[in-house]
């Protein structure tokens, strides 16, 4: 038996001890944690970072776990609430990066990836945050295992913390007791990087040198955590992988905004707030999508700017100088949207009417210009479809192209380096037709392309590709630059733009697509929370 942060609940524990070297016991500032010998990797999983989120504890900050006995860290813990149904109702393309497992407000939990030998010196640490834009996802998937990149001599953190409307209900405009209801998914996550702190020496990392790395969503909460002057100092370098919503999070007008449409699907007011407590988790679960439509399809479940924890987007103003000191890898997929049309690969079969029309739609722009973007992408593409080019259009609008006025931005004021890479290698999976898709970065930087053989394909090179991207990865980690006997790979400048390409012969190229790049700056920038699709991370 357990206490919690004072609720009476049993969590993994047992009395005695295992012979620690199959199952090694670590102690921690919560308690001893006996995890699992893999493949010459320490594996710790489940671990609890912070008490249970549920009940009073709902939409307010974390609160510290602790533990008598030694907690069994055998198995992936708690995936929060969250309106995906998981693996099992996806392709088999992409079960890689979805769980299965079962969902709970008890979602504080952390995976800690060791290697076994204990070295002479600290080695770094990786502390991975999930996609799943800002409602989705955990850090079980199989895709997400972290064994295989602690094999590079470091220690890898991955992490579930509170999502959608129990991560990002932004209730304090009513009640100051919720001041930092709108951002408690932010806080959850600076609590498990102050428990990394605390407690990653014991497993061999070094607590300064901790990198912080996301893909998607995950990507964007990196660019929030700079964004915090909380979280300054709790990590030392940051990598971005194809993020699309960090440019813009929610003000307190929309944030607010949000709020009323929730309080009007669940029949209460700012009067009532405390029953939000007592409402069960599948109907508040529920309304999140019911909120989206009576909202006119607008995605608020994000980080706000609440002037308490966040003051400013990140990457503008303030935040831009608070994290000016961070190291920064960051890039993209060739063919981001890809990833998602797969889903309904109908879409690729645009005619040029159909796909002209939903590119000024998407783009908010008349067709005369839709149809300059089109052309210049076809000049470059010749081979493309209608579709083809439209999927394009759509990936780097929401995702080169926010990537790449993030390194702009950082250019301009260069204090610490900035590096961007971008990924061209083509699945040959499902006939050719992802290409190099949303999610493709993540398979290679984990070296965990056998688990997603029917996302990357079979093909030798796979291996030679995720050989150079995880080991660019560990020497970010490691010393601040990624390269990695690939030859130079300059920081990021507004005259040359360098970026590594991975691909079947990766290399450096400046300014790649160059005229598609510029002619997407005719065009509004891309905001998250609106338009086709809605929010993606």
């Amino acid at each position: 038996m357990t206490d919690r942060a004072g609720d009476a609940k049993t969590v993994r524990s047992a009395a005695g001890r295992s012979p620690t070297g199959l199952h090694p016991i670590v102690e921690t500032d919560s308690g001893a944690v006996r995890g699992s010998l893999v493949d010459e990797v320490r594996v710790f999983r489940g671990v609890p970072y912070g008490a249970d989120t549920g009940g009073n504890r709902r939409f307010l900050p974390p609160q510290p776990v602790r533990w008598a006995g030694v907690f069994d860290a055998m198995a992936y813990g708690p995936t929060a609430p969250q309106p995906h149904p998981g693996a099992l109702s996806v392709p088999l393309h992409l079960a890689w990066i979805f769980d299965s497992q079962p969902r709970s407000e008890d979602c504080l939990v952390l995976n800690v990836y060791a290697p076994r030998e204990a070295l002479d010196h600290a080695v770094p640490v990786m502390v991975f945050l999930h996609p799943g834009g800002f409602v989705n996802g955990s850090a079980s998937p199989p895709g997400l295992d972290g064994t295989n990149l602690a094999s590079l001599g470091v220690v890898v953190v991955t992490l579930n913390h509170r999502l959608n409307i129990f991560g990002h209900l932004y209730l304090g405009e009513h009640d100051g007791d919720y001041g930092g209801s709108g951002n408690v998914a932010l806080l959850d996550i600076m609590a498990a990087l102050r428990w990394v702190q605390r407690n990653i020496a014991q497993f061999g990392g070094d607590p300064g040198c901790v990198t912080v790395f996301g893909q998607s969503g995950g990507g964007s909460k990196v660019a929030a955590l700079m964004a915090m002057p909380a979280a300054r100092g709790l990590f030392h370098r940051a990598i971005i992988q194809s993020a699309s919503s960090m440019l813009r999070f929610a003000t307190l007008e929309e944030a607010a905004r949000n709020t009323h449409h929730v309080l009007k699907e669940l029949q209460l007011d700012r009067r009532r707030l405390r029953a939000l407590h007592e409402i069960p988790v599948p109907e508040l679960v529920a309304s999140i999508s019911r909120t989206i439509q009576s909202s006119g399809k607008r995605d608020e479940f994000r980080p706000v700017i609440d002037g308490i924890h966040l003051h400013d987007q990140p990457f503008s103003g303030s935040s831009q100088q608070l994290s000016a000191d961070v190291p920064l890898l960051m890039g993209w997929c060739e063919t981001e949207q890809r990833a998602a049309f797969s889903l309904t690969p109908d879409v690729l079969d645009q005619d040029p009417p159909s796909a002209l029309q939903r590119v000024a739609r998407f783009l908010d722009v008349p067709e005369d210009v839709a149809a300059t973007v089109m052309d210049t992408y076809a000049a470059a593409r010749p081979e493309d479809s209608p579709g083809d080019l439209m999927a394009m259009v759509y990936g780097d609008h929401r995702y080169r192209r926010t990537v790449t006025t993030a390194a702009e931005r950082r250019a301009t004021a260069p204090k610490a380096p900035t590096y961007m890479y971008l990924v061209r290698w083509r699945s040959p999976a499902l006939g050719g037709l992802l290409r190099s898709p949303h999610f493709m970065c993540l398979p290679f930087a984990f070296r965990n392309v056998e688990r997603a053989r029917e996302f990357v394909g079979t093909g030798s090179d796979r291996f030679r590709l995720q050989e150079e991207m995880s080991r660019a990865w560990v020497a970010f980690a490691s010393r601040g630059e990624p390269g990695n006997g690939m030859g130079p790979w300059p920081s990021y400048n507004l005259r040359e733009r360098p970026t590594m390409v991975f691909d079947r012969e990766s290399c450096l190229e400046n300014d790649p697509a160059r005229d598609e790049r510029r002619v997407l700056e005719l065009c509004p920038p891309y905001i998250p929370a609106e338009g086709e699709g809605g929010s993606r991370g």
